[in-house]
């Protein structure tokens, strides 16, 4: 991912304590994401940077929305978005297994949160997102109905060559 210059947080001039940062993220922070399963979106970011002596604490509150194509109909669909998260930031040389922990180089004097927001709108996202089904594209269903129904006819022609021991695991279903 490719680093946004205004995610990008000096904190070596700060005062210990807490510093307020605002940011919206648009179309134009997915666009550089080449491989991105979210195409668009419209999130206002309120960032709260706790400054202290040996660590940084960031605190993380996202709301609106990002746009994702439809796992039925493959059109862009709209979800809703609000977020609360926090991320810690210390010191050190050691790589830290903890996602909400980031360890930086003890000579950094900034950091870059567009990294950090990108994964946690991923992973917001539903396993399962789709449209309504009278919102879903029509075309696209009746083409899933056809090559659905027809891949079930196939399957079922070729039960007869089952070993009928496996035929009774199915039964269990």
């Amino acid at each position: 991912m490719s680093s946004n210059k205004d995610f990008i947080i000096q904190f070596e001039g700060l005062k210990n304590g807490k510093h307020h940062f605002q940011y919206q993220i648009t179309n134009k922070f997915f666009e550089d994401l080449t491989y991105s399963i979210i195409q668009g979106g419209n999130v206002n970011v309120d960032f709260q940077l706790n400054k202290k002596d040996t660590m940084l604490i960031g605190d993380i509150e996202m709301s609106g929305s990002i746009q994702k194509p439809c796992d039925r109909c493959t059109d862009l669909m709209e979800i809703p978005i609000q977020i609360t998260h926090q991320i810690i930031y210390k010191f050190g040389a050691d790589e830290s297994g903890d996602e909400n922990l980031i360890v930086l180089p003890i000579s950094a004097f900034t950091i870059d949160i567009s990294k950090p927001l990108y994964e946690i709108l991923t992973v917001s996202i539903p396993g399962r997102a789709v449209h309504d089904e009278e919102n879903c594209n029509e075309e696209m269903l009746d083409l899933l109905d056809k090559y659905v129904d027809s891949s079930e006819n196939e399957v079922a022609e070729n039960d007869s060559d089952i070993d009928p021991r496996w035929a009774a695991l199915k039964k269990l279903n």
